[in-house]
């Protein structure tokens, strides 16, 4: 139970630099980064944060690989 418990907490430290991060860049003007999609339509407004994923997938795969070694 110890394990799962520091493993929650590094998830969660993990997350909380992700989000310290996003703000962080939201705040010099970078809140889209290229490849994400926006699509207006009448009523319908359809938002895909295809670089934000990658970029995140990317931090979190090198953090883990870290963490593991």
């Amino acid at each position: 139970m110890e394990v799962f418990g520091k493993a929650l907490i590094g998830v969660a430290v993990m997350l909380a630099l992700v989000g310290v991060t996003l703000l962080l860049l939201s705040r010099f003007g970078v809140s889209r980064l290229p490849g994400d999609i926006l699509i207006r339509g009448k009523n319908v407004t359809v938002y895909a944060p295809i670089g934000l994923m990658l970029l995140v997938s990317l931090v979190l795969t090198i953090a883990l690989n870290l963490w593991r070694r």
